[in-house]
This record gives C-alpha cells, sequence and structure tokens, in this order.
C-alpha cells in the first residue's frame, strides 16, 4: 500500500494527537502516559471491588464471560460511535436502527411457515443477516448524506432518524416481536466457536478490523484529519462529504450487526430492542478517551469503557440494586465522563 497521501497526509498528521513532554523537552511523558492508561487502571478497580462487594461472585469465569457477550452488541454500536464522535458527529439513531434491522433479519429468519406473512420465501439464514445489515447501512446512509449533503445537524438528523426508524420497525412488526426463528440463527447469539460465545468473537472481529481502519488507512487518516481541524482538511484536499457519508455508513451498519446479535441471543426481534442503547454506546467511547471536540479517539479505549458500562450494569444487578437506581448511576457515570473529557483535552 503505497504512503504517499499527498497533501491531506499533513492534515491528518496535525490532527493526531502528539502532547509534548510534562517538562516541554523530550522524554518520557508521566501526564500523557496517565491520561492514555488509566482507563485500564479504573477497569480493574471496578472488577476487584464489586468482587470484593458481591464475595467473589462477580469475578467467576463465566460470569466475566457472561459480561462481556451481554456488552458485545453495546460495544459493536459503541465503536461506530467512536469514528462518528472522532469527526465532531453524533447519532442518536443507533438504537432504533438496531431494532429495525432487528426485525428485518428476524421476519428473514423465521421458520418458513411463519415466514410467509413476511416474504413468502424460504430464505437462507445468510441473507437474513444480510438484510439485517442493509437496513443498518441504508439508515446510516441516509443520515450521512443529510448531514452532508443537506448541512442538517448531525444531533438533529440522527434524531430523526430515530423516530422514523423506530416507527418502521412497529409498523413492519405490526409492534409485535418476530418469533420462531430458524436455530442458526439463533446460534449466532447463543451459539459458540472455538469455545467462546459467537457475539464475542463478532465484537472481537469488529475491533481488530475497526482498529485497523482508524490506524492504518488512508481512510482513518482522513477521518482524524475532519475532527482535527475540517477547513485545514478540506483545503488539502479531504472529500469531506464523502468521508462524513461513509462514517455514518459503517455506524447503521454495525448498529444492524448489533440488531442480529441481540435478535439472535433473545431469539425474537422486538421493536423496541435497543431503547436507550445509544447512550451507553456513547458514554462507553468518551470514557475510553473519545473527545467531544473531535480528532482524539481510539478503538481500543472505547472496548474498555464498554466493558466498564457491562461490569456497572452486571455488578449492579449481582448487588440486587434497583433498576431505576441504575439509571441514575449511569447518568452520573456520563456527566464524569464528559467532565473529566473536558478537563483533559482542556
Amino acid at each position: 500500500m503505497s504512503t504517499d497521501l499527498g497533501p491531506a497526509a499533513s492534515a491528518a498528521a496535525s490532527a493526531a494527537p502528539n502532547p509534548p513532554s510534562a517538562d516541554g523537552q523530550d522524554g518520557f511523558d508521566w501526564r500523557h502516559f496517565l491520561r492514555t492508561y488509566a482507563i485500564i487502571g479504573i477497569l480493574f478497580a471496578f472488577i476487584v471491588v464489586l468482587t470484593i462487594l458481591t464475595k467473589g461472585t462477580f469475578s467467576q469465569p463465566e460470569n466475566l464471560i457472561n459480561v462481556i457477550r451481554q456488552v458485545a452488541a453495546i460495544g459493536v454500536i459503541a465503536i461506530g460511535m467512536t469514528f462518528v464522535i472522532i469527526t465532531l458527529g453524533i447519532d442518536l439513531s443507533v438504537g432504533s436502527i438496531l431494532a429495525l434491522a432487528a426485525v428485518v433479519a428476524t421476519s428473514l429468519a423465521q421458520r418458513p411457515s411463519e415466514r410467509m406473512m413476511y416474504a413468502g420465501l424460504d430464505l437462507p439464514i445468510i441473507l437474513a443477516v444480510l438484510g439485517g445489515l442493509a437496513v443498518g447501512a441504508l439508515a446510516g446512509f441516509t443520515n450521512g448524506v443529510l448531514i452532508a449533503k443537506f448541512r442538517i445537524a448531525p444531533f438533529i438528523a440522527t434524531l430523526g432518524m430515530m423516530t422514523t426508524a423506530r416507527g418502521l420497525a412497529l409498523i413492519y412488526s405490526d409492534g409485535r416481536p418476530v418469533s420462531g426463528l430458524e436455530q442458526p440463527y439463533n446460534d449466532i447469539g447463543q451459539g459458540r466457536l472455538a469455545g467462546l460465545p459467537i457475539p464475542i468473537i463478532l465484537f472481537l472481529v469488529v475491533a481488530v478490523a475497526a482498529h485497523m481502519i482508524l490506524n492504518y488507512t488512508r481512510f482513518g487518516r482522513y477521518v482524524y484529519a475532519i475532527g482535527g481541524n475540517e477547513q485545514a482538511a478540506r483545503v488539502s484536499g479531504i472529500r469531506i462529504n464523502r468521508i462524513t457519508i461513509a462514517i455514518y455508513t459503517l455506524s447503521g451498519l454495525l448498529a444492524g450487526l448489533a440488531g442480529v446479535i441481540l435478535s439472535a441471543r433473545i431469539g425474537s426481534g422486538n421493536p423496541q430492542l435497543g431503547t436507550g442503547i445509544e447512550l451507553d454506546a456513547i458514554t462507553a467511547a468518551v470514557i475510553g478517551g473519545t473527545s467531544f471536540k473531535g480528532g482524539i479517539g481510539t478503538v481500543w479505549g472505547t472496548m474498555i469503557g464498554a466493558l466498564i458500562i457491562g461490569i456497572i450494569n452486571n455488578g449492579l444487578d449481582l448487588l440486587d440494586v434497583s433498576p431505576f437506581m441504575q439509571m441514575v448511576v449511569k447518568g452520573i457515570i456520563i456527566v464524569l465522563a464528559i467532565i473529566l473529557d473536558e478537563r483533559k483535552n482542556a
């Protein structure tokens, strides 16, 4: 692969974080090290505290695997959200896109006798999965076009898609869960491969692919360049509109994949799936170091942020904390994450 990126490389390079050392000279920068890797310490601190509070129940291997399995869908969406936030955007529609993709995919994955009401065709499971991914990508593409071509603010465009996609999911499914699914489809969320739950494998594959794209491709450099200084990126020749559309299409595609994972895990496509999951995804990205000021963010940080969200959810459940109180805790975490982001990048 050619490494000559032309003038756009300068914009990307200027957008990438390159903090000076604490004393203004070359050397090890402890402040940068702590800002970058403190999240790992926070993760282990949560594990230790919850292990003590639950008298060892939390740290049981099966429970830890269950935490990662549960967080896989959030993590997949949060990775797409990372791309979006790096470019100073936001995607509030991912939860609704997840639901729409889930009901479409499950309608195609029903047993033939159940499927008649939706498609009338005996389609293989792979087409059901592709159908869910296509719906997600199309919704994300629509978001990207509205933002890039019609200059609608990301908050407004994705807010409109959030309502529209949820309505379409309810219309398509007649407001009822889509059940009676073929077992191979359910295996996507419930099965194992080489001893690992398939949702975890999918999460890891998406994370590795996204990390490679964001750090070792021209597209990834452009994402950082746009977030660091959009005007400089435009002057450098980067096609802002094309990259923006691609980013939101990717976000929608990953929301569609999360819809397939979640619906396969519970064995049905509920049009109410994914309600509020966009907040978990945003929180995971921000906790993981993605900045609302743009140009800063990593996939591995988002993965750890998603794990922290999953650990909190699971730990509070084990401690019999009320679901209502869990909402309060999550809200506080979101606010604290934003405060830390502001202080860290001030």
